[in-house]
């Protein structure tokens, strides 16, 4: 915790890097004027100087936009983060709720940003592991000892086959992004993985770590960086919900409810105790 005569150089005080508002004047966005110097940019230009201060190439802001669209904008309401927003529509919410309630639920572990940083550290370090020497099945072997589960950004729970990394692996090719060593390593991983007693394929996460970790992002820039990809899927489903009866999205009738609670009891209606 701050020792509170910490705490008072930064009462009604705040010394910024990020920028400021001039009211009637200018906005500037970490040194730069946001009117005149991103009045051309797009919004995956500016996502990104956000977080990292830097400005990307037109090559890799393609490659990041792409892996949002293709990576996780799905409109499948099964799917757990987006089930939240279609409820919520469903139960008549405001967007707002179910997006963000969508986006908190994303921090799964198997399947969203937790999952996620740890694919983007786990090809991070087997790079240096590599470079000092070791093997690709010592790698894995150490990895599998280290955490006791499968290197993360491999496997699949539900199918082994991730659809999403044919159209990812042509779009490297397409941008010249097929040569980063990280991008290669994680083939090669996929490679051994498959050939194995373990039978693992790359997945899209595994992949797009692998992409962006030879773009130079940091795990918490990485971290940042995907926290709006499913919001695409998020707002369909929604919207979806809204223009369907009010309370209908997958409803379970009674009968298929096997209770094992108190049987069937007749109500007392605590007012007859006042006579």
């Amino acid at each position: 915790m701050i020792r509170s005569d910490k705490l008072k150089e930064f009462e009604d005080n705040w010394v910024t890097e990020m920028g400021a508002w001039f009211g009637g004047d200018r906005v500037i966005f970490r040194g730069k004027n946001l009117f005149t110097e991103f009045h051309t940019k797009t919004w995956m230009d500016i996502w990104l100087y956000a977080i990292t201060g830097k400005e990307f190439s037109s090559k890799q802001l393609e490659l990041w936009n792409q892996l949002w669209i293709l990576c996780s904008s799905f409109p499948e309401p099964r799917i757990w983060n987006n089930r939240v927003a279609a409820l919520t529509g469903s139960a008549r919410g405001t967007a707002a709720q179910g997006i963000s309630a969508s986006i908190a639920v994303s921090e799964a572990a198997i399947f969203g940003r937790q999952a996620d940083i740890a694919a983007y550290q786990f090809i991070r370090k087997a790079l240096t592991q590599i470079k000092d020497g070791a093997s690709l099945a010592q790698v894995v072997d150490d990895e599998i000892k280290e955490k006791r589960h499968i290197p993360p950004g491999f496997g699949r729970p539900m199918i082994s086959v991730d659809e999403r990394i044919p159209p990812v692996i042509k779009l490297a090719e397409k941008l010249g992004f097929d040569q980063g060593e990280h991008y290669k390593l994680a083939l090669q991983l996929d490679e051994l993985l498959i050939t194995s007693r373990r039978r693992l394929r790359l997945n899209i996460g595994g992949l797009a770590a692998a992409l962006s970790a030879d773009q130079g992002l940091t795990p918490r820039e990485y971290y940042h960086f995907v926290l709006l990809t499913f919001t695409a899927g998020n707002i369909a489903c929604y919207q979806d919900t809204l223009d369907k009866p009010e309370g209908s999205f997958f409803p379970l009738s009674c009968p298929r409810i096997s209770y094992q609670g108190k049987p069937h009891r007749k109500w007392e209606n605590p007012e007859n105790r006042l006579d």
